[in-house]
């Protein structure tokens, strides 16, 4: 049952969670386990921002159906084995049915791979990039609400981020692809004011070690 206008669902168990998980089991599981909750790894900042790149013009929930056979085909995302990608595995990965079979994608992962090589030979880690620009207070909404997800698909953040990748060579990295990868990643907590996980979330960004 929808609450009308709040954006919120109330699943079989009676709990009030972000609608868009629409009470299916694994993207309800997604929403609780994963969505939000702050990324230091690597290897999940990299498939995270490649999916979303892969997701553009379709639902995420397609892409999380198949993303065990994404990390399949891509080599479980580690992006060094990506790099070293050649003409061969692009071919490959345009006959693979398991994935999204756009050529220009398939391609974008490649290249950012060896774009996310020189991030971390200058930075240290993607992490430590991306982290540094997590919004600070002034940044973010005093109540995150139906009204102000609908009104923001992008955010001056995402802009720049979107803009400071595109500067080094990433491709597929539009502002509202970086925002959701945002969402996703804990950079900002847009679970809406009445889900269940959104102090839960909360409480983890809190404790999160930043990188450095």
């Amino acid at each position: 049952m929808e609450k009308e206008n709040t954006g919120l669902l109330v699943g079989p168990d009676g709990v009030a969670r972000c609608f868009w998980h629409g009470n299916l089991p694994d993207y309800l599981h997604y929403h609780d386990h994963e969505w939000g909750r702050p990324v230091a790894d690597d290897r999940r900042l990299f498939e995270k921002i490649c999916l979303e790149g892969f997701q553009s013009g379709l639902s995420w929930l397609t892409i999380l159906r198949k993303r065990e056979n994404f990390r399949a085909a891509f080599a479980n995302f580690e992006f060094d084995k990506v790099a070293a990608f050649t003409d061969k595995d692009v071919e490959r990965l345009l006959g693979d049915a398991g994935i999204i079979r756009h050529r220009g994608k398939i391609v974008s992962t490649i290249n950012n791979a060896k774009r996310a090589r020189e991030m971390v030979d200058v930075s240290g880690s993607l992490a430590a990039w991306f982290w540094t620009f997590e919004p600070g207070p002034d940044e973010r909404p005093e109540i995150v609400d139906l009204a102000h997800l609908r009104a923001n698909p992008t955010t001056s953040v995402s802009v720049r981020i979107s803009k400071e990748l595109k500067k080094r060579g990433w491709s597929f990295v539009g502002p509202t692809t970086v925002y959701a990868f945002m969402q996703a990643m804990g950079l900002v907590n847009d679970h809406l004011e009445g889900c269940v996980c959104r102090e839960a979330v909360e409480k983890e960004r809190k404790a999160f070690k930043r990188p450095k």
